[in-house]
């Protein structure tokens, strides 16, 4: 299954979300943090992904009888880079922004459902609003945005740290051009 296949799917992108920055997890520990999610689904989707490079084990351990492993995700995995993300349809756009949106209210409602979950405290947001950019405006933006974000997503675990999750969203809005009249989308 190719990487646009294989991620397009709500489930595998939430485990791949759970497994981001270094975590190892067993598929049980993936079950806590995907109640809504079957256990025989979440096992499915984990082979999947390993079968299709990317996850791995990281180590095994015998528990009661059976063989316990602890995935992390492949450095080496595939990726939806820039060819690829290119060759897709408008099709596997729709689907890919809809497993996206799928996961991002799944993982919101999750944290939501924790004990002491305090959206003012954690500082959660989700704003959005609308950016007049030239493409040249838009590709320094866009450069500037990376530069910044690399510091922190070099960070790993550690005491004090909490993960948060950060999902950009960019697309041209529709708004009429500076030289029509707009009102307002009525």
């Amino acid at each position: 299954m190719d990487p646009v296949e294989q991620l397009l799917h709500p489930v595998r992108l939430r485990i791949v979300h759970a497994l981001a920055a270094g975590r190892t997890l067993t598929t049980t520990q993936l079950c806590a943090r995907l109640p809504e999610v079957s256990k025989v689904t979440v096992y499915r989707q984990v082979a999947l992904l390993t079968e299709g490079g990317f996850l791995e084990v990281e180590s095994e351990q015998r528990v009661r009888g059976a063989v316990e492993r602890r995935y992390r995700l492949r450095q080496d995995r595939p990726a939806i880079d820039a060819a690829a993300a290119a060759a897709m349809s408008l099709d596997d756009h729709r689907r890919g922004f809809a497993a996206a949106m799928a996961v991002l209210i799944s993982e919101f409602n999750a944290y939501l459902d924790r004990d002491g979950a305090d959206p003012v405290a954690d500082a959660v947001s989700y704003r959005q609003g609308t950016l007049w950019l030239s493409p040249e405006e838009l590709a320094a933006m866009v450069t500037g945005l990376l530069a910044v974000l690399r510091g922190s997503a070099a960070n790993t675990p550690a005491p004090g740290r909490a993960p948060y999750l950060l999902s950009a969203i960019l697309f041209p809005a529709g708004q009429a051009p500076p030289d029509e009249p707009d009102d307002g989308g009525l």
